[in-house]
């Protein structure tokens, strides 16, 4: 496979929300990710939405979940597991700083595994330098007498940070295809209340990755992406599994599905940054119910093999 990196500028702020408005964290899951291509390309033409279904389909392209960058540090999820931390166990301050931490910087995460790790150091720049939460406040006009305000939650970057994401492509002929749609996306915007200009982003980087840290064998494997195995995997890549499960839930954004909004069904999936004694493959599961036509969530993990001294 061949292994592309996207970095993403965001101008302005965004909005990922969860249960509620006034939540705004600063990742984006695979499977919001692909839902937003999905919609760039049913835009573009039913031939190149089933194409890039297709592909998904057979693994023939994959999606990692958006994760931060800060300058040239890219970072990955905190893996799932424990890791001993030398002639500091008694130490609270370290142990509390270690447990905060959520995401480490790709080119310490072997420090990291080993426990020679700056904790502290590391959590307080990665908490001055991304960037900040706001609540937005506007107003909803019901046709009530009294207007009745709401908060957004957003979530602002500084000028050096943003988000990454990956995507691998078992076929080069692909390779322009994503590209096209991840441009048109920066245009549309991902997120929530798009039509106020939030989740807008430039392509600052586009390049190849070394295929080595995601296909050399290990005994303890990374998941990048939300994801979950199908039936038939689960006994080889749960034993000894390490992982944290998302609720995955949202509305189905398609006037053609039904003459009102309806709910996806709800699901829960394994979190990036779970680890696993084997890969798997996942799949792309049907969330829709009596509506006029499908409506997928992605679950197809990209992995991290980990070394573990």
């Amino acid at each position: 496979m061949k292994y592309i990196m996207y970095r993403l500028k965001f101008p302005v702020g965004i909005h990922l929300g969860g249960q509620a408005l006034e939540e705004s964290r600063y990742t984006i899951f695979a499977d919001t990710l692909f839902s937003a291509l999905y919609i760039e390309a049913l835009k573009q033409c039913n031939d190149v939405a089933a194409k890039f279904l297709h592909k998904i389909q057979n693994n023939e392209i994959l999606l990692s979940d958006a994760f931060p960058y800060i300058g040239q540090d890219n970072y990955l999820p905190k893996p799932l597991l424990r890791v001993e931390v030398p002639e500091q166990e008694g130490n609270s301050v370290i142990k509390k700083a270690f447990k905060k931490l959520a995401y480490i910087p790709v080119n310490q995460m072997s420090t990291y595994l080993q426990g020679d790790f700056d904790a502290e150091r590391e959590e307080k720049r990665f908490t001055e330098e991304l960037g900040h939460s706001a609540l937005k406040t506007s107003v909803a006009i019901t046709g009530k007498p009294e207007t009745e305000p709401y908060h957004v939650g957003i979530y602002y970057f500084n000028k050096n940070s943003g988000l990454y994401f990956i995507v691998a492509l078992q076929n080069d002929e692909d390779e322009d295809m994503i590209y096209d749609l991840v441009d048109s996306l920066s245009f549309s915007g991902i997120g929530g209340k798009r039509s106020s200009g939030l989740g807008r982003f430039e392509i600052k980087e586009c390049m190849e990755l070394d295929s080595n840290c995601f296909e050399q064998h290990s005994n303890t494997y990374m998941s990048l992406s939300i994801g979950l195995p199908k039936e038939n995997e689960l006994e080889k890549c749960m034993d000894c599994a390490q992982y944290q499960l998302q609720k995955r839930s949202g509305f189905i954004f398609s006037s053609n599905y039904a003459p009102e909004q309806r709910k996806k069904k709800d699901m829960f999936m394994f979190s990036s940054g779970s680890c696993f004694p084997a890969k798997f493959e996942g799949d792309i599961y049907d969330v829709s119910g009596e509506g006029n036509h499908p409506v997928y969530r992605y679950a197809k993990p990209i992995f991290w093999s980990l070394e573990r001294g």
